[in-house]
Protein backbone atom coordinates (compact mmCIF):
# COMPACT_ATOMS: atom_id res chain seq x y z
CA UNK A 1 0.00 0.00 0.00
CA UNK A 2 1.64 3.14 -0.77
CA UNK A 3 0.80 6.94 -0.20
CA UNK A 4 2.25 9.57 2.13
CA UNK A 5 3.13 8.86 5.91
CA UNK A 6 1.42 10.69 8.51
CA UNK A 7 3.83 13.34 10.33
CA UNK A 8 4.79 12.46 13.47
CA UNK A 9 3.24 14.16 16.22
CA UNK A 10 5.59 17.22 18.35
CA UNK A 11 6.44 15.11 21.25
CA UNK A 12 8.43 16.42 24.27
CA UNK A 13 8.63 12.83 26.85
CA UNK A 14 8.66 10.63 23.50
CA UNK A 15 10.30 9.83 20.49
CA UNK A 16 8.41 8.01 17.37
CA UNK A 17 9.47 6.82 14.20
CA UNK A 18 8.52 4.41 11.44
CA UNK A 19 10.42 3.55 8.48
CA UNK A 20 8.66 0.61 6.19
CA UNK A 21 7.24 -2.54 8.09
CA UNK A 22 9.25 -1.41 10.78
CA UNK A 23 8.84 1.61 13.63
CA UNK A 24 10.09 2.29 17.24
CA UNK A 25 8.87 4.44 20.45
CA UNK A 26 11.25 5.52 23.00
CA UNK A 27 10.48 6.89 26.32
CA UNK A 28 12.99 10.12 26.35
CA UNK A 29 13.60 11.21 29.20
CA UNK A 30 16.97 9.72 30.26
CA UNK A 31 18.10 11.74 32.95
CA UNK A 32 15.13 10.99 35.38
CA UNK A 33 15.61 7.21 34.03
CA UNK A 34 12.13 7.86 32.02
CA UNK A 35 9.54 8.48 34.45
CA UNK A 36 5.71 8.10 33.83
CA UNK A 37 4.13 11.32 34.02
CA UNK A 38 0.45 12.14 33.10
CA UNK A 39 1.91 14.14 29.94
CA UNK A 40 4.36 10.77 29.35
CA UNK A 41 1.64 8.64 29.48
CA UNK A 42 -0.84 10.52 26.95
CA UNK A 43 1.89 11.05 24.43
CA UNK A 44 2.20 7.17 24.52
CA UNK A 45 -1.45 6.68 24.13
CA UNK A 46 -1.27 9.78 20.93
CA UNK A 47 1.58 7.43 19.66
CA UNK A 48 0.27 4.26 19.77
CA UNK A 49 -3.19 5.82 17.69
CA UNK A 50 -0.21 7.50 15.53
CA UNK A 51 1.00 4.12 14.93
CA UNK A 52 -1.61 2.42 13.74
CA UNK A 53 -2.56 5.31 10.90
CA UNK A 54 0.55 3.10 8.88
CA UNK A 55 -0.84 0.52 7.12
CA UNK A 56 2.44 -1.22 5.80
CA UNK A 57 3.50 -1.38 9.43
CA UNK A 58 4.46 -5.10 11.10
CA UNK A 59 6.34 -4.57 14.68
CA UNK A 60 7.13 -1.18 16.26
CA UNK A 61 10.30 -1.52 19.08
CA UNK A 62 9.36 0.02 22.50
CA UNK A 63 12.32 1.10 24.64
CA UNK A 64 13.86 3.60 27.18
CA UNK A 65 16.68 6.22 26.46
CA UNK A 66 19.63 6.06 28.54
CA UNK A 67 20.15 3.93 31.56
CA UNK A 68 17.04 2.66 31.91
CA UNK A 69 13.78 1.40 30.76
CA UNK A 70 11.28 2.87 33.16
CA UNK A 71 11.66 3.63 36.56
CA UNK A 72 7.90 3.89 36.68
CA UNK A 73 5.36 6.42 37.53
CA UNK A 74 6.54 10.14 37.88
CA UNK A 75 6.76 10.59 42.01
CA UNK A 76 5.56 14.24 41.43
CA UNK A 77 2.09 12.44 40.59
CA UNK A 78 1.65 11.51 44.13
CA UNK A 79 0.72 14.85 45.54
CA UNK A 80 -2.74 13.87 44.88
CA UNK A 81 -3.09 16.77 42.65
CA UNK A 82 -4.99 15.98 39.41
CA UNK A 83 -8.73 14.79 38.58
CA UNK A 84 -9.80 11.54 37.94
CA UNK A 85 -8.74 11.96 34.33
CA UNK A 86 -5.60 12.23 35.35
CA UNK A 87 -6.22 9.17 37.51
CA UNK A 88 -7.31 7.11 34.36
CA UNK A 89 -4.68 7.75 32.11
CA UNK A 90 -2.29 5.07 33.10
CA UNK A 91 -5.07 2.64 32.29
CA UNK A 92 -6.03 4.05 28.88
CA UNK A 93 -2.10 4.15 27.51
CA UNK A 94 -2.09 0.81 28.51
CA UNK A 95 -5.12 -0.38 26.73
CA UNK A 96 -3.61 1.77 23.72
CA UNK A 97 -0.58 0.16 23.83
CA UNK A 98 -2.00 -3.00 23.19
CA UNK A 99 -4.43 -2.56 20.95
CA UNK A 100 -2.24 -1.01 18.63
CA UNK A 101 -2.13 -3.64 15.75
CA UNK A 102 1.52 -3.67 14.88
CA UNK A 103 3.14 -6.43 16.83
CA UNK A 104 4.95 -4.87 19.89
CA UNK A 105 8.66 -5.96 21.45
CA UNK A 106 9.64 -4.34 24.60
CA UNK A 107 13.25 -3.79 24.72
CA UNK A 108 14.61 -3.93 28.69
CA UNK A 109 17.63 -2.22 30.18
CA UNK A 110 18.59 -1.36 33.55
CA UNK A 111 15.33 -0.70 35.97
CA UNK A 112 11.91 -1.79 34.63
CA UNK A 113 9.53 -0.50 37.89
CA UNK A 114 5.90 -0.28 38.65
CA UNK A 115 3.95 1.65 36.12
CA UNK A 116 6.96 0.59 33.54
CA UNK A 117 6.68 -2.73 33.94
CA UNK A 118 2.73 -1.85 33.27
CA UNK A 119 3.81 -0.81 29.94
CA UNK A 120 6.08 -3.86 29.22
CA UNK A 121 3.37 -5.96 29.93
CA UNK A 122 1.13 -4.52 27.70
CA UNK A 123 3.89 -5.06 24.42
CA UNK A 124 3.66 -8.53 22.90
CA UNK A 125 6.84 -9.52 23.53
CA UNK A 126 9.82 -8.87 25.73
CA UNK A 127 14.01 -9.24 25.48
CA UNK A 128 15.85 -7.71 28.81
CA UNK A 129 19.46 -7.85 29.87
CA UNK A 130 20.97 -10.19 32.33
CA UNK A 131 21.76 -7.10 34.60
CA UNK A 132 17.79 -5.20 34.19
CA UNK A 133 15.75 -5.37 37.68
CA UNK A 134 12.02 -5.17 38.23
CA UNK A 135 9.74 -4.50 41.12
CA UNK A 136 6.44 -3.19 42.13
CA UNK A 137 6.47 -0.45 44.82
CA UNK A 138 2.80 0.45 44.51
CA UNK A 139 1.58 -0.66 48.15
CA UNK A 140 4.69 0.86 49.29
CA UNK A 141 3.46 4.27 47.98
CA UNK A 142 0.26 3.61 49.69
CA UNK A 143 -1.73 2.67 46.84
CA UNK A 144 -2.82 -0.58 44.83
CA UNK A 145 -0.95 -1.22 41.25
CA UNK A 146 -3.21 0.32 38.82
CA UNK A 147 -3.48 0.61 35.37
CA UNK A 148 -4.46 -2.67 34.47
CA UNK A 149 -1.94 -4.39 35.77
CA UNK A 150 -3.26 -6.62 37.97
CA UNK A 151 -4.82 -8.48 35.03
CA UNK A 152 -1.82 -8.37 32.44
CA UNK A 153 0.94 -9.48 35.21
CA UNK A 154 -2.27 -12.78 36.34
CA UNK A 155 -1.88 -13.15 32.30
CA UNK A 156 1.78 -13.53 32.03
CA UNK A 157 2.54 -15.11 35.35
CA UNK A 158 0.20 -16.56 36.85
CA UNK A 159 -2.43 -15.08 40.11
CA UNK A 160 -0.18 -16.38 43.19
CA UNK A 161 2.71 -15.13 41.84
CA UNK A 162 1.29 -12.29 40.78
CA UNK A 163 -0.44 -11.39 44.36
CA UNK A 164 3.55 -12.12 45.91
CA UNK A 165 5.63 -9.61 43.61
CA UNK A 166 3.13 -7.00 44.14
CA UNK A 167 2.02 -7.40 47.84
CA UNK A 168 5.46 -8.02 48.95
CA UNK A 169 7.17 -5.09 46.15
CA UNK A 170 10.31 -7.31 46.35
CA UNK A 171 12.86 -6.72 43.40
CA UNK A 172 13.14 -9.60 41.14
CA UNK A 173 15.61 -10.85 38.43
CA UNK A 174 15.45 -11.25 34.99
CA UNK A 175 15.81 -14.49 35.23
CA UNK A 176 12.75 -14.75 37.31
CA UNK A 177 10.79 -13.41 35.23
CA UNK A 178 11.86 -15.34 32.53
CA UNK A 179 11.13 -18.72 34.53
CA UNK A 180 7.83 -16.95 35.41
CA UNK A 181 6.85 -16.31 32.01
CA UNK A 182 7.00 -12.21 31.77
CA UNK A 183 10.50 -12.67 29.23
CA UNK A 184 11.31 -13.86 26.13
CA UNK A 185 14.86 -14.03 26.92
CA UNK A 186 17.59 -12.35 28.61
CA UNK A 187 20.72 -11.15 26.55
CA UNK A 188 24.10 -9.64 27.75
CA UNK A 189 24.24 -5.89 27.73
CA UNK A 190 26.02 -5.69 25.12
CA UNK A 191 23.94 -8.13 22.74
CA UNK A 192 20.89 -6.53 23.56
CA UNK A 193 20.42 -3.83 20.17
CA UNK A 194 21.22 -6.84 18.12
CA UNK A 195 18.90 -10.02 20.01
CA UNK A 196 16.09 -6.99 19.72
CA UNK A 197 16.79 -6.65 15.81
CA UNK A 198 17.26 -10.64 15.35
CA UNK A 199 13.38 -10.78 16.73
CA UNK A 200 12.21 -7.60 14.31
CA UNK A 201 13.59 -9.12 11.33
CA UNK A 202 12.31 -12.49 11.67
CA UNK A 203 8.45 -10.90 12.18
CA UNK A 204 9.09 -8.62 9.56
CA UNK A 205 9.62 -11.43 6.97
CA UNK A 206 6.17 -12.70 7.97
CA UNK A 207 3.16 -12.00 6.03
CA UNK A 208 1.38 -8.97 7.53
CA UNK A 209 -1.91 -10.69 7.69
CA UNK A 210 -1.06 -14.02 9.52
CA UNK A 211 1.12 -11.58 11.82
CA UNK A 212 -0.94 -9.07 12.48
CA UNK A 213 -3.94 -11.80 13.10
CA UNK A 214 -2.07 -13.75 15.72
CA UNK A 215 -1.79 -10.97 17.43
CA UNK A 216 -5.55 -10.18 17.24
CA UNK A 217 -6.83 -13.83 18.01
CA UNK A 218 -4.35 -14.14 21.05
CA UNK A 219 -5.22 -10.96 22.64
CA UNK A 220 -9.19 -11.86 22.16
CA UNK A 221 -8.63 -15.06 24.00
CA UNK A 222 -6.62 -13.53 27.03
CA UNK A 223 -9.16 -11.08 27.17
CA UNK A 224 -11.51 -13.57 27.88
CA UNK A 225 -9.64 -15.46 30.06
CA UNK A 226 -8.26 -12.57 32.93
CA UNK A 227 -9.91 -9.58 31.24
CA UNK A 228 -7.33 -6.21 30.85
CA UNK A 229 -10.41 -4.11 30.24
CA UNK A 230 -11.97 -2.45 33.33
CA UNK A 231 -12.40 -5.14 35.90
CA UNK A 232 -11.80 -3.43 38.42
CA UNK A 233 -12.20 0.73 39.27
CA UNK A 234 -8.09 1.58 38.83
CA UNK A 235 -9.34 5.43 39.15
CA UNK A 236 -11.43 4.50 42.11
CA UNK A 237 -8.18 2.54 43.83
CA UNK A 238 -5.74 5.34 42.82
CA UNK A 239 -8.03 8.06 44.56
CA UNK A 240 -8.38 6.04 47.78
CA UNK A 241 -4.80 5.20 47.96
CA UNK A 242 -4.31 8.93 48.07
CA UNK A 243 -6.66 9.66 50.77
CA UNK A 244 -6.46 7.15 52.73
CA UNK A 245 -3.66 7.92 55.72
CA UNK A 246 -1.86 5.13 56.50
CA UNK A 247 -1.14 5.06 52.67
CA UNK A 248 -0.33 8.85 53.30
CA UNK A 249 2.20 7.84 55.62
CA UNK A 250 3.57 4.52 54.12
CA UNK A 251 4.26 6.92 50.60
CA UNK A 252 5.74 9.68 52.57
CA UNK A 253 8.36 7.32 54.49
CA UNK A 254 9.10 6.10 50.85
CA UNK A 255 9.41 9.47 49.27
CA UNK A 256 11.83 10.18 52.00
CA UNK A 257 13.81 7.06 51.55
CA UNK A 258 14.26 7.89 47.80
CA UNK A 259 15.13 11.58 48.56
Amino acid sequence: MTGTAPTPPGFETVEVAVDGATGSLWLARPDKLNPLSTQTLRELEDAARWFDQHPDLKVVTVGGRGRAFSAGADLGAFTGEGGRGDREQGWRTARALEEMRAVTVARIQGWCVGGGLVVAAACDLRIATTTARFSIPEIDLGIPLAWGGIPRLVREIGPARTKELVMTGREFSPEEALAAGFLNRIVDDEDLDDAVATLVDQLVTKPQLGLLATKAHTNAVTESMVGTGRSWADADGLEAGLRDPEGRAVRQAYLDRKG
